[in-house]
């Protein structure tokens, strides 16, 4: 059976046609920009595709909402993160600012390692962070934490299980 002939194929293109529209609408109301809407919509439908299971939907309407609003909110997460970047990079000397080329790969890789970090409370990522970035040993991080080495040691094994874990297998 050809793959736009699966079961899943054709319930993504009913619901596509009955519900782009609508979802369109709703993402401009919550952005206030057409374009952005749009482009959400067509990154919550991209989602659904990647699904490799099947979708038993009883209220169309509520299941796109949800897809959207995790979509909607990795938009304003990724949004937040790339103005603290930028705010970053005006503090930066002009002579040191990176090129268009070397920001774009610094910006994904800081998107990356917060795909990574996500579901981690906050003082994981934050001993992670200084751990890897900022290459503070642990007795210096448990210092400006403000907790114990143990507490450091723990919060580490964590993070590193959950980045080696979250991973794409090749």
């Amino acid at each position: 059976m050809p793959a736009a002939d699966s079961p899943l194929q054709r319930d993504l293109l009913s619901l596509y046609s009955d519900h782009h529209r609508w979802l369109c609408g709703w993402l401009r109301k919550k952005l206030g920009c057409a374009h952005r809407a749009a482009d959400l919509a067509h990154d919550t439908f991209l989602r659904l595709l990647a699904r490799e299971e099947a979708i038993a939907i009883q209220e169309p309407r509520a299941f796109l909402t949800t897809v959207a609003q995790r979509v909607l909110a990795n938009h304003w997460r990724r949004e937040q993160i790339e103005r603290a970047y930028l705010e970053a990079l005006a503090q930066m000397p002009l002579s040191l600012s990176p090129s268009p080329e070397e920001r774009a790969i610094l910006l994904e890789t800081l998107f990356e390692i917060d795909r990574l970090l996500a579901g981690l409370p906050t003082p994981v990522k934050r001993a992670f962070l200084l751990s890897q970035l900022d290459g503070l040993g642990q007795a210096e991080i448990a210092t400006q934490l403000g907790i114990s080495v143990t507490t450091v040691k723990r919060y580490l094994v964590r993070a590193g299980t959950q980045c080696y874990f979250a991973l794409p297998v090749d």
